[in-house]
């Protein structure tokens, strides 16, 4: 594990409820088509339910030959990144994906322990079921995160001082993260699996620095539109004017 994965997994789970930016100490900082047109899809399947993986790491829906290419860094345990998907997401899925215009990628930036087991568990089932659950840690994100935030300072010791190897499966079964996807098909073996998967650990490290040295991101959520860091947008009424731009 990376030294800035155990950071995250040891430290930030004291920072969990502090906000989103990307230090965590709170506010809102910041398959080839061929050539199909953009209103059909590869095996005519809707743009909507066209998921891949991408090779930078993220899960792409819809044309990856559209127009625009809208790219969101998020992290599952910050409410403002909530906010975005409960307001934002279902018409961009509907209105904007749909047509094959413009195509939607997430990827992970991860600000703490908790947002790491989420993160690891939600990417690990590949990426058909990886937007539902997205929605699933977005619309219960009060219920899964709040076990972590009561963790005795004994029990955030103990976890410290386990093996890096064993740092975020245990932290996740403190927290409660095992019930919880267990509710949602993913059992205790898959549970252990995908939290100790090192390759995985890493990618969403890489993640994080994309999002601070490639793209300038200095919080969560942060928008790229065809490679361009948007700046000072974090909601969907600043952000959708600009798609509508980029569209023209």
């Amino acid at each position: 594990m990376s030294k800035s994965a155990r950071v995250a997994v040891v430290v930030g789970i004291l920072a969990l409820v502090a906000g989103c930016d990307a230090e965590a100490n709170g506010g809102a900082a910041a398959a080839a088509t061929g050539g199909k047109a953009a209103g059909q899809s590869s095996a005519t399947k809707p743009w909507t339910e066209v998921v891949t993986a991408t090779p930078e790491g993220g899960f792409r829906m819809g044309n990856p030959n559209a127009k625009v290419k809208l790219l969101e860094f998020a992290s599952l345990t910050c409410p403002h990144c909530k906010d975005f998907h409960e307001s934002a997401f279902s018409t961009i899925k509907a209105k904007y994906v749909a047509s094959g215009d413009v195509s939607y990628e997430f990827r992970n930036f991860v600000l703490n322990g908790p947002d790491y087991a989420a993160s690891l568990l939600a990417r690990c089932q590949g990426a058909g079921p990886f937007f539902g659950l997205l929605k699933a840690f977005f619309d219960d994100q009060a219920s899964w995160v709040e076990p972590f935030t009561t963790l005795s300072p004994d029990e955030q010791k103990r976890l410290g001082g386990l093996p890096q190897d064993q740092q975020i499966a245990a932290m996740a079964a403190a927290g409660k993260l095992d019930e919880y996807v267990r509710a949602r098909g993913i059992t205790k073996a898959k549970f252990d699996q995908c939290l100790t998967d090192p390759a995985a650990i890493k990618t969403l490290a890489d993640l994080r620095t994309q999002a601070t040295d490639t793209y300038k991101l200095t919080g969560t959520p942060g928008f790229i539109i065809n490679g361009k860091t948007q700046a000072e947008v974090f909601d969907w009424q600043t952000l959708e004017p600009k798609l509508q731009a980029a569209l023209n």
